[in-house]
Order: structure tokens, then sequence, then C-alpha cells
């Protein structure tokens, strides 16, 4: 099986690396030849994230590679698509150039259509605001990290679609439900694209941390400033992101309620999970479906709620770690690599039966 991957980001991009290059180990080792072909690399992310220069020139190289890589797309038996081919470019152009006799299998794990049909640009969304549902609509199987995604795309007519989350290598997460720290630790991992969120609960973080011996850590946020809340940022970085969780003693994924955050697959808690930490999380989207309430985690819907369990967990330890437990062992159970590599490559070989 010969597979073209198009991906929206290189490795260093989360979606891409947990939806797509996670898998790659074990899709090769079934002997699946791979073809990866990133439209954004690493300097484009530095861009987002660290508000580097905007690398314009390499950007039109890979949308050339990406076309000229997609004029021989007959060498392949499938064409495995991040979100969509061409970015900011109408259905009709991604259409000349994805569609073929060879089965084409699209992956969302965020509302990549929002983005689109919600544009402040009256002008974008009258050109594109159904892009990503022709681009559902053309494909073979379209692979869904949630239901709120799956639902777009069945009410597109999608041939077939399946949901599965976004998922860990859970022996690469392993688990460390105790952490002997000096000081309560209110841990969130993320990117600066969606560190605004942290500031939703700034009031909740304010009032804990006068209680004093809590210090709140935020991995890969960026500079992020909350008034009268010391935060402790830390640079993410592959290799010890699981080190980082590990030291905190309640994992948080705070949300505001909205199209776009009801798309998002709850990502940060598994991680938390996998680490045996508890959570806390705003009743948003997938989330409802990941926590069970006050069994691996709370669910807060107001700045009330934050303060409350937060306190909780802060003066519980017991309590941490039986949640911590429980949250491991859903993602022994629900949401770790090894279950859901063999499905989705099962699936693969299907839709190329079915195709053929």
């Amino acid at each position: 099986m010969k597979i073209l991957v198009l991906t929206r980001y290189s490795s260093l991009g989360a979606s891409s690396r947990y939806r797509f290059y996670q898998y790659i180990p074990y899709f090769q080792d079934q002997g699946a030849e791979i073809t990866i072909q990133p439209l954004l690399g690493n300097n484009y992310i530095n861009h987002l994230y660290k508000k580097t220069q905007l690398p314009f020139v390499e950007i039109i190289k890979k949308y050339l590679e990406r076309i000229i890589i997609l004029l021989k797309k007959n060498k392949y038996d499938i064409i495995w698509l991040q979100q969509e081919a061409f970015p900011w470019l109408p259905a009709w152009f991604e259409r000349a150039f994805t569609k073929s006799k060879i089965p084409l299998i699209v992956d969302y794990d965020d509302a990549f259509f929002h983005r689109y049909d919600q544009h402040r640009s009256n002008a974008v969304k009258f050109f594109l605001k159904d892009k990503i549902d022709k681009v559902m609509n053309g494909a073979d199987l379209v692979v869904a990290g949630n239901q709120y995604l799956s639902d777009r795309a069945i009410k597109n007519k999608t041939k077939k679609v399946i949901i599965l989350p976004t998922v860990v290598d859970i022996d690469r997460y392993s688990t460390k439900s105790f952490t002997d720290n000096k000081f309560f630790t209110i841990g969130w991992i993320g990117s600066p694209s969606t560190a605004k969120y942290v500031s939703v609960i700034h009031n909740a973080l304010r009032e804990i941390y006068k209680q004093g011996d809590v210090r709140v850590v935020l991995v890969g946020s960026g500079f992020l400033k909350i008034e009268n809340l010391p935060l402790e940022i830390k640079e993410w970085n592959e290799t010890t992101e699981v080190k980082d969780i590990q030291s905190f003693d309640v994992g948080i994924m705070p949300l505001t309620d909205s199209l776009w955050e009801r798309g998002k697959c709850g990502f940060k808690i598994i991680q938390y999970m996998a680490c045996g930490k508890p959570v806390i999380a705003s009743p948003v989207g997938v989330n409802v479906e990941i926590i069970q309430h006050s069994v691996n985690g709370f669910l807060a819907n107001n700045s009330e709620e934050w303060i409350k369990y937060l306190t909780i967990l802060k003066s519980d330890i017991n309590l941490r770690m039986k949640m911590g437990a429980a949250g491991r062992k859903l993602a022994e159970d629900k949401y770790s690599l090894q279950l859901t590599a063999p499905k989705l490559f099962e699936l693969f070989q299907n839709i190329l039966q079915e195709k053929t």
C-alpha cells in the first residue's frame, strides 16, 4: 500500500504530529510505503508562535510542491489529507488536483469549516464558506476527532465517516500520579494561539493563588500576562513535555463556549490523564465526554466552580491520586495509539478494497 500523506504542518505542528506522524511507524511496520509532504514548515510555525517573519516565498514554494506531487498522484494507492490541500483557495481549485480514482481520506481535529464560514470578512465567507463542506463531500472517508466534526461531515453527505479521537502513545506518557511539589501546581499545556483561554478563569486562578502555596505553570503558551497573578511560563519541547505534565498536581483546560471551541478534541485532557493527573475543564464540546465528573476530574461551569474544585484538589492529595488513576485507565482503554493505530490501518485497507 503506497500512501501519499499531505499534512498541514511539519511534525512541529501538534495537530499534524498527533493525527499523522505518530501513526507512520506503525503503518510502515505493516508494510505501507509512506510519502509525506507537509504544506507549512517549521518557519511558518515559528511565525505563528514566535512572531517571526512570514516565510512568504517558502509558502509559495510549498504550494507549488503540493501541486507537483498531486499531478503524480496516480503512483499512490491512497491520499491521506489533513483538512484541505490548499488553504484559502477555492474548492474547485482543490478538486482539480485531488479528484481521481484513488481513495481520498481526509482528517479533521478542529472545526476548520468555521475558519471560513465564521470569518469576519464577507469576501472570505462568500467565496469559501462551503469550501470544507465540499472537501468532505468529495472524500471517500472523513476521519473526525469528535462528534461535532462528524456531524458536519454527515450533513455534507460524506461517503463514510469515522470518529477517531486524538490519542497519545501510552508508553511514552508514563504515569506519575503523585508529585512531591512544595507548591500546589496548576498546569496547562498548549500553544500561544490557545493560551488566551487561560485568561477565561483569571479570577479563579487569582483567588486560589491568594490561598498560598500555589503556582501556575503554562507550557508552550508564549508570553502571557494576567494581572496580579505570577505565571511560570515554560517553552514547549517535545522531549520534555511529558516530564512537564508529570510535574503538575492538576491539569486544566478552560474554554469559552462558541462554535470553534465545540470542535476541539480535548487533547490536553487526554495528555493530563495519561500522566495520571486529575483534570478540571470547561464543559464544552467533547470535554463532557472525556471527563466523568467527580471520578477522573471536574467540569467547572463558572468562576465559583473553578475555585471550588481547585480548592478541593489542593487540599486532598488522596483524591488527586484516585482521580489521576481513573484518568490513566481511561487513557489506556480509549485514548491510546496502541488501540487506534491498528483500527486506522484496517480502515485504510477496507477503503482501498472497496474502491478497487
